[in-house]
């Protein structure tokens, strides 16, 4: 029974931990079919379109008024790079969207105190300032390159859907009027919820178990304590390596940085462990399917390093203005449901999302889905004209958004056809 009664636990808070990020998540996934039916490649280009300090200013002010959720900006960020935005430009812009954003605020203040909201926003402009110089060596390349070609043509590592050769586009005034075009960013939407369905459920899954079954002290033991400088320094340094397999992302990674701050961490620490929500395992998956292993491994490399370093250097700032928090006693979060504002907001986004989902499934009737196909394999929305790949299957063709996916379909025909009828 106490075995049943752990896996009972867990799963409630790994449940609670999903209500706590659906409402993000919906808005997230939504922006980002926006941006995929109504952007322009050019126009993303143009806003995203270098490292610059202009671009990276308008990707961060585009961050901060998007999703909080980790799993929606990288689906953001993504759709960016996939519409010809820089590589760097789009990461800075992830970094934004799960750091500089209200919500994310309200809830340390609520839950930790305004010093660790303050640090949030102080220590997410040093985050994104050490990105952009860091990135502007290592994230540049070939191996870019490559993700950014495998993105705009549909490759095995990615899934674009804009297309690679947009032609003339109606002015975005008259797109806006369309039903269709709203029917086309919704399937994108529910597109990208499709593909990330299994890392979705896997991190929330994972988490309510770690959160259940690992008690804090086990966190705490290692981290050091005592040593000064160093302590600190271990503390950031390893405060990232929690968040990678604790797979609990954005604001749900909140109560655990309460748990560890109550248990000694510093305060660097806590900061490093709430930055490093961009990498933790189930998001690594997603990147490895968006940009390739390499890439990705280079990207868990100089995430790792700004985020332990922003930690530091937040801790140093917030030490010299004395602005460090004594009092370690704060309340978690308990597991469990209420009429708070988290679901009322809840509420109005599934009314969102069942509409978006309506949309989806009467794209036709809206008048959308001209020109596009739905890959059977994977479920993304791709353009029949730009379709990296295509076959002809019972007098119908089918379309696929790579040639990863039409070598999934081929391999499932031809085992199909091998078993004879069942």
């Amino acid at each position: 029974m106490t075995v049943l009664d752990d896996i009972g636990r867990s799963l409630r808070e790994g449940l609670y931990m999903f209500w706590q990020t659906l409402w993000p998540l919906i808005l997230g996934f939504g922006l980002s079919g926006v941006v995929q039916a109504f952007v322009s490649r050019g126009a993303m280009q143009r806003a995203m379109g270098n490292h610059r300090p202009a671009a990276v200013t308008r990707a961060t002010g585009f961050g901060m008024v998007s999703s909080s959720c980790s799993y929606a900006a990288s689906a953001m960020a993504k759709s960016a790079v996939g519409k010809g935005a820089d590589f760097l430009t789009a990461m800075v812009f992830m970094f934004a969207s799960t750091n500089l954003v209200i919500e994310l605020g309200i809830v340390l203040v609520v839950l930790m105190g305004w010093q660790f909201a303050a640090s949030e926003f102080v220590g997410g402009a040093i985050m994104i300032v050490l990105l952009v110089a860091v990135g502007g060596l290592f994230l540049t390349g070939r191996a870019v390159a490559r993700a950014q070609q495998r993105l705009a043509e549909g490759d095995a590592g990615g899934h674009d859907h804009g297309g690679a050769h947009e032609g003339a586009e109606p002015s975005l005034r008259t797109q806006l009027r369309k039903k269709g075009k709203w029917a086309d960013a919704a399937t994108y939407s529910i597109a990208d919820l499709t593909m990330l369905r299994k890392e979705l459920v896997i991190g929330y899954t994972v988490a309510g178990f770690l959160a259940v079954l690992v008690p804090v002290h086990v966190w705490n033991a290692v981290f050091l304590h005592g040593h000064g400088f160093w302590t600190s320094l271990e503390n950031v340094v390893v405060g990232p390596f929690i968040a990678v397999v604790s797979f609990v992302c954005s604001i749900g990674n909140v109560p655990l940085a309460a748990a560890l701050w109550s248990g000694g961490i510093s305060f660097g620490g806590v900061v490093s462990f709430i930055f490093a929500d961009l990498i933790t395992f189930p998001l690594l998956l997603v990147y490895r399917r968006y940009y390739g292993t390499r890439l990705t491994l280079r990207m868990l490399a100089v995430f790792w390093a700004v985020m332990s370093a922003a930690g530091l250097a937040t801790e140093g700032i917030f030490h010299a203005a004395g602005l460090i928090p004594a009092n370690r006693s704060v309340q978690v979060a308990e597991s469990r449901f209420s009429w708070d504002y988290t679901t009322w907001l809840n509420i109005v986004f599934l009314v969102l999302f069942a509409v978006m989902y309506w949309a989806y499934r009467n794209r036709e009737r809206l008048g959308g889905g001209d020109g596009y196909a739905l890959d059977p394999v994977c479920g993304m929305q791709v353009r029949q004209a730009d379709a990296p790949a295509r076959t002809v299957t019972g007098g119908r063709t089918v379309y696929f958004c790579s040639d990863h996916c039409h070598d999934r379909y081929a391999t499932d025909v031809s085992t199909r056809a091998a078993k004879g009828p069942s």
